[in-house]
């Protein structure tokens, strides 16, 4: 298959970059023969069954972008993935979601039990702050910021485990557009603007700056959230790595349902458009921060 130039461009900026995160994952993590070795091995089997890392890239490209070397960045960034992964697990499980393939291979819980891998998703929530606050390339007050920033995106109120309660509140429900995006705000797009958020607080970069950022990565959020939606009912279990068409079974409230697809195409664009609107206002090279954008707008998987 062909990819059009925003693709190319996103390829040749997030496979390095991956290739990093990969490598302090790899470093972070305890080892499988490492005790408990059964909940070791179900996190690194969850960290390692593929994956983009968009959000760690975000962090990276964010801070770059403003001037922060990588070395500063690398531990925050996998810290995202760790809570990514985490809320992975626990979103999978038979009480959530109920799947058995991710990354197109079987789920923690499939493959490890539900104990463990309740117990590998508490293990992976926790090591992201432990390796946040051990980050020596930090400040003490830039890692407490750091924390302080992940956590709320992370939890609730308005964070990822708020929207995962009010997502499962929706099921077989009829509701509005401010209702649905309050939703994925919360659930898909807190923890995606903190990650853009966290790369800029480590780059110092202005309160003004900070600002257009955090624009950037909600409507980051919401185009990812939009195309996920598209995906569930346009895309195949071979080229998405998880089951298609769970979303309609399961009577969620997505784009696609609330809106239908051509509609919900439609608010793709406008949040893609959107987020790179906020791009014009930095006084910054933003080409990498750009490709991101196009990326979601056209992914395939």
């Amino acid at each position: 298959m062909n990819m059009g130039p925003e693709k190319v461009f996103f390829s040749s900026l997030a496979t390095a970059k991956r290739a990093r995160v990969d490598e302090a994952l790899d470093r972070l993590l305890p080892r499988e023969d490492e005790a408990p070795r059964n909940v070791h091995a179900a996190m690194r089997w969850s960290v390692f069954a593929g994956g983009k890392r968009f959000r760690p890239i975000l962090v990276l490209t964010v801070g770059e972008t403003f001037g922060a070397p990588e070395e500063q960045l690398l531990q925050t960034a996998c810290a995202f993935e760790l809570i990514h992964t985490y809320s992975l697990i626990h979103d999978d499980l038979p009480s959530m979601d109920d799947d058995d393939l991710r990354r197109g291979k079987p789920t923690c819980h499939v493959k490890y039990g539900e104990a463990a891998a309740i117990l590998a998703g508490d293990a992976l929530q926790t090591l992201a702050f432990e390796i946040v606050s051990g980050d020596d390339q930090l400040s003490f007050e830039t890692r407490v910021r750091l924390i302080s920033e992940i956590s709320r995106a992370a939890g609730t109120p308005h964070g990822m485990v708020a929207g995962q309660e009010h997502d499962l509140e929706a099921e077989r429900k009829q509701i509005d557009y401010q209702h649905l995006e309050a939703i994925h705000r919360s659930k898909t797009g807190a923890l995606i603007t903190a990650a853009a958020r966290c790369g800029a607080i480590i780059a110092q970069c202005s309160s003004s700056d900070l600002a257009t950022i955090t624009d950037y990565g909600s409507n980051l959020g919401l185009l990812f959230q939009i195309t996920d939606d598209l995906l569930d009912v346009t895309s195949t279990a071979e080229a998405l790595g998880k089951t298609p068409g769970k979303d309609a079974r399961a009577h969620k409230a997505t784009y696609a349902s609330v809106f239908g697809i051509d509609q919900a195409r439609e608010r793709a664009q406008q949040a893609h458009n959107d987020a790179q609107a906020a791009l014009k206002r930095i006084n910054q090279p933003t080409d990498n921060l750009c490709a991101i954008a196009d990326f979601l707008l056209t992914r395939e998987s």
